[in-house]
C-alpha cells in the first residue's frame, strides 16, 4: 500500500517530467536558439537573392553561412540554420554535425579547433541522451507500477537527475560554442545577437527535470525508511 504523500509526489513528478520532455523536444526541433538582427540599411545593401541561393544550394561552409546569418537576420539551432528575411531553413546533416571545426573558419587546411569541435558535438548529442534517459525512466516507472513497488522509483529519480545535467550541459555547450564562434568571426557593426525562445525552453526543462528527480528520490527514500521502521517494529 502506497501512502498518499508518496502517490502525490509521484504524480507531480510525472507531470513535471512530461512537461520537461515536451519543452526539450520542441527546443531540439526548432531553430530559435540564437538569432541575429541586422539594421535595415545593411540588409538593403546586400544581394539577398544571391546570398539566399548560396545559403540553400552552396556547399556547407561555416564561414559562409554564419556571414549570411549576420546579413539576412538569421537564426541558429541545434539542427537548423535559417534566414528570416527569406523564410528559408537548411538542416544540419549528421555528417555535418560531426565535421571538425577550424580556427580559420572555412579553411580545412588550418589548425583544427578541438574545443569548438567537441562543444558542437556535445550540444546536439546531450539533449538526445537526456530524452533517452527520461524515456528509460518512464519505462522503469511503468515497471514499478506493475510490480506495485516504490523501490525502482529510486532509479527513476537518478535517471531524471542525469537527464537534467545533460540538458544543462546542452545549453552551456551551445552558449560557449556561439561565444567562441563570434570571437573568430565577430558580427559586423550594428548586427545584434540575442538568445532565442528555443534556448529558453531548454533552460526551463532543466529545473523541471531536477524537481521531478527530487520528488522521485524523496518518495523512494522516505518509503524505504518507513518500510524499514515498520519491519523492525513487527520483528520487535
Amino acid at each position: 500500500m502506497v501512502d498518499n504523500r508518496y502517490a502525490t509526489a509521484l504524480v507531480i513528478g510525472s507531470v513535471l517530467s512530461l512537461m520537461a520532455t515536451v519543452y526539450l523536444s520542441v527546443a531540439v526541433g526548432t531553430q530559435h536558439w540564437y538569432q541575429y538582427s541586422c539594421p535595415p540599411g545593411k540588409r538593403e545593401g546586400s544581394n539577398a537573392t544571391e546570398l539566399r541561393y548560396e545559403f540553400i544550394n552552396g556547399e556547407f561552409d561555416e564561414k559562409t553561412y554564419i556571414e549570411i546569418l549576420f546579413r539576412l537576420n538569421g537564426t541558429l539551432g541545434l539542427w537548423w540554420r535559417c534566414i528570416l528575411m527569406e523564410r528559408h531553413c537548411v538542416n544540419f546533416t549528421l555528417p555535418q554535425q560531426f565535421r571538425p571545426k577550424y580556427k580559420n573558419l572555412g579553411n580545412p587546411n588550418s589548425e583544427e579547433d578541438l574545443l569548438r569541435t567537441y562543444l558542437w558535438r556535445c550540444q546536439f548529442l546531450l539533449p538526445l541522451v537526456s530524452l533517452a534517459l527520461v524515456f528509460l525512466g518512464g519505462l522503469v516507472g511503468v515497471c514499478a507500477c506493475l510490480c506495485r513497488s516504490l523501490t525502482p522509483t529510486l532509479g527513476v529519480g537518478v535517471l531524471h537527475l542525469l537527464a537534467g545535467l545533460c540538458t544543462l550541459g546542452t545549453v552551456c555547450c551551445f552558449l560557449a560554442g556561439v561565444d567562441l564562434l563570434q570571437q573568430y568571426s565577430p558580427p559586423p557593426a550594428g548586427v545584434v545577437g540575442s538568445l532565442g525562445w528555443s534556448l529558453y525552453l531548454a533552460l526551463i526543462s532543466f529545473p523541471l527535470q531536477m524537481m521531478a528527480a527530487a520528488l522521485f528520490l524523496w518518495a523512494a527514500r522516505s518509503h524505504r525508511k518507513n518500510y524499514s521502521r515498520m519491519t523492525a517494529y513487527r520483528v520487535a
